[in-house]
């Protein structure tokens, strides 16, 4: 499976890649994973309600295809965004959410800190706080959007919002839950490592861009 670095990107120009990757792609393509970090911006998901924007204030909001309500992005914050034909490997939805928890529960396993999924609300919780959400879409058989996992960021934006749709629902992230510094470039490494061994797959990095990247976009 090939693995991109993007680094720190606008959402938009993106979500626009993964779109048109998905849509181009064909029964021999291989899978990719991309790792980013985003410019902050809320996004909504295809059943987000409008009273879960509470104060967007100067963040911009995108209205998105994938699923799930609202969530908030920014510096600090992991996202891996798995781009998988999942008829050929013939993983469910449920498969897949499952898979992107338990990698997101591996990761912090690593640091100590004891973290669970949540049937009645995908994403991963420590306590009664959420440090991962998740939202997918599945399109012509293949997967994209993914997961975000809070390591080191301001997390005052998510009190402009409802998070995921919960009123009051607090969230956390991985420096407020161990002692020692952290790093958004180590973790990102450290969650597709997990991902890719929940899988059963060797990561083939890549250099440079995915060829669906829209550079002049992100510019």
């Amino acid at each position: 499976m090939e693995l991109y670095r993007l680094g720190r990107q606008p959402y938009l120009p993106v979500w626009q890649s993964m779109s048109r990757w998905t849509d181009g792609r064909d029964d021999t393509t291989p899978d990719q994973l991309w790792l980013v970090e985003h410019d902050p911006v809320f996004t909504q998901g295809r059943a987000g309600k409008p009273e879960h924007l509470l104060m967007p204030g100067d963040i911009p909001v995108v209205a998105t295809d994938r699923g799930g309500q609202v969530t908030y992005h920014g510096p600090g914050q992991v996202v891996l965004y798995p781009l998988l034909d999942v008829r050929r490997r013939r993983l469910g939805v449920r498969e897949l959410v499952t898979l992107l928890e338990n990698s997101v529960i591996d990761v912090l396993a690593h640091h100590g800190v004891e973290a669970r999924a949540r049937a009645d609300a995908p994403g991963v919780y420590v306590g009664g706080d959420k440090i991962a959400s998740l939202g997918l879409r599945i399109r012509r058989g293949c997967s994209f959007h993914g997961v975000a996992l809070n390591v080191d960021m301001d997390l005052s934006p998510f009190a402009r919002i409802n998070p995921c749709g919960y009123a009051g629902l607090k969230m956390t992230q991985l420096r407020d839950q161990i002692a020692r510094p952290v790093m958004p470039a180590e973790e990102a490494d450290r969650l597709a490592a997990c991902f890719a061994r929940r899988l059963a797959v060797t990561l083939d990095e890549k250099r440079g861009w995915p060829q669906a990247f829209d550079l002049a976009a992100s510019a």
